[in-house]
């Protein structure tokens, strides 16, 4: 009966991944607003199309730009899991897909707040900041999926033995080639367990422990040291061997591409709606100092690393609210204690601190043993049913207001051998409707077009001193842009004619 209970009733750290679920496809808009990246299009076909041929691609199958040059699908894996999506119940599939992966790092998220000794009530009010954060880059991309490795990798430190067995190296390499299969972030893994044994290694050659705690922290250095080894090796299984690392490493190098990218530049925190961003970041910072103070070195080293890294890249900010915020939590609550514990506050106060913290803990001790496998189940089977109901499923897909939805009809008119001068945005859209048949100008592959496609790309979307020899380059016979850009209205002073216009995008044919 115990354990029928325990699949009955679930812990909140489900709760919180339902309500992240139903945040996300409900209030948040997911069906639509999880494809606002056009990139979700060809990870969709690229799937598909391994799939139909059982091979990977090793050519660019999508551009007449640069058409039958070598590329690197290093994402294929997950491309492969959003191609079956969409071939069982198309976009619904994908969106489905997401959404769930969403909620699994939600349940995640609150698992490690657990593992760090974090408390109850700080965990469930740090979720708001952490959801606000994460949502800046919830898309039906493969990212998603390695946020989900991530959390994972950091679980595993935090559960570091004292010795290394053959079932744990076996179960990192595994998950690490799956990692490297699925998403570029797989470097990861080794990254976190090095900061993890530099961490436990060098915490008694700053503080003075006694010889049992000293011999505890070495040995888990070297078991994290051993985990790091292997995780890195695991990496290694995949189609393109240490190639792929190799491609990883320039393409997160390559400054120059990286400064064209928009998801790679800091992030405005003076935008609407940035208010719970910035607590994000103010709490994990908070943390790293708390951490410090409380002698976690190994998650001081890696607050501090997430921090700097989301100040210098959007892209970094989710994984600060997934992994920073829990490791504050930890550190936090840490220090609440040992003051509830010290004579150093005023008695009331001190009262009320611990009457906080023994609350929170009966909180938690309340769920303790509860998961509720089965209520998990029920709400993914519900959320299919309510995306596969027709007034959804009608509504699901690329948001029509930012694609060409309506101009693609018109597209698919021209001649097959047409060349679509358009926007990387649009490219991705294009290869997702017309399955890649119909060749596109760019898209949003940037490590494959690379930092001098993006300069010449960059000069003639901004009209700058030549771009009407790149239009000859190219040669382009027609246009797709979006009204507001200055590219269309100098191509209809230069003579080329309007076939299809909407309120979003406009379709030019040169004269």
């Amino acid at each position: 009966m115990r354990g029928l209970r325990a699949w009955l009733i679930p812990d909140v750290a489900l709760v919180g991944a339902a309500v992240a679920l139903a945040y996300c496809l409900l209030l948040w808009d997911g069906p639509q607003r999880l494809f606002r990246d056009a990139d979700a299009g060809w990870h969709i076909r690229t799937g598909e199309r391994i799939l139909e041929q059982r091979s990977l691609p090793r050519e660019d199958p999508y551009s007449f730009s640069r058409e039958g040059r070598p590329w690197v699908a290093w994402e294929w894996g997950a491309d492969v899991l959003m191609g079956v999506a969409h071939r069982r119940a198309g976009l619904v599939g994908v969106v489905w897909l997401y959404a769930g992966a969403i909620a699994a790092t939600v349940w995640l998220w609150f698992r490690l707040n657990w593992q760090v000794q974090g408390d109850f009530l700080l965990a469930c009010a740090l979720a708001a900041p952490m959801l606000s954060t994460a949502n800046l880059h919830w898309l039906a991309r493969p990212h998603v999926f390695g946020w989900l490795f991530t959390l994972a990798a950091v679980g595993c430190a935090e559960r570091a033995g004292s010795r290394f067995r053959l079932r744990d190296a076996l179960a990192i390499a595994v998950a690490s080639a799956v990692w490297a299969n699925v998403h570029g972030s797989f470097f990861l893994g080794p990254v976190i367990g090095l900061i993890y044994a530099a961490g436990h290694g060098l915490h008694a050659r700053i503080w003075q422990e006694d010889d049992s705690q000293t011999r505890q922290l070495r040995s888990k250095a070297r078991w994290l040291l051993l985990a790091a080894t292997v995780s890195l090796a695991g990496t290694l299984a995949n189609p393109n061997g240490w190639q792929l690392h190799r491609h990883v490493f320039a393409y997160l190098t390559d400054s120059e591409l990286l400064a064209r990218i928009g998801e790679f530049q800091s992030f405005n925190f003076h935008a609407e709606g940035a208010g719970q961003i910035l607590l994000a970041v103010g709490v994990a910072g908070l943390g790293a100092c708390v951490a410090l103070y409380e002698r976690r070195l190994a998650h001081f080293l890696l607050i501090a690393l997430l921090v700097a890294t989301s100040l210098r890249m959007a892209r970094g900010l989710p994984l600060l609210a997934l992994i920073g915020l829990p490791l504050a939590n930890g550190a936090i609550t840490a220090a609440l204690r040992r003051a509830a514990a010290g004579a150093s506050l005023r008695p009331g106060l001190r009262r009320r601190l611990q009457g906080f913290l023994d609350y929170s803990a009966r909180l938690r001790a309340l769920e303790t043993g509860h998961h509720g496998g089965l209520v998990a189940a029920a709400l993914l089977g519900i959320a299919l049913l309510w995306l596969l109901s027709p007034g959804v499923q009608a509504r699901t897909g690329f948001p029509p207001d930012q694609f060409p939805v309506d101009a693609a009809t018109a597209v698919g008119q021209l001649p097959a051998e047409a060349r679509l001068l358009s926007t990387d945005k649009y490219g991705g859209y294009l290869i997702y409707r017309f399955a890649g048949r119909r060749k596109v100008f760019f898209d949003g592959r940037s490590d494959f077009y690379g930092a001098d496609f993006l300069k010449q790309y960059g000069r003639l979307m901004q009209v700058r001193p030549g771009w009407r020899q790149l239009i000859e380059q190219f040669g382009f016979t027609h246009a797709l842009l979006p009204n507001d850009y200055s590219l269309r209205g100098a191509l209809e002073d230069s003579g080329w004619k309007r076939l299809y216009a909407d309120r979003v995008a406009t379709l030019l044919a040169r004269p």
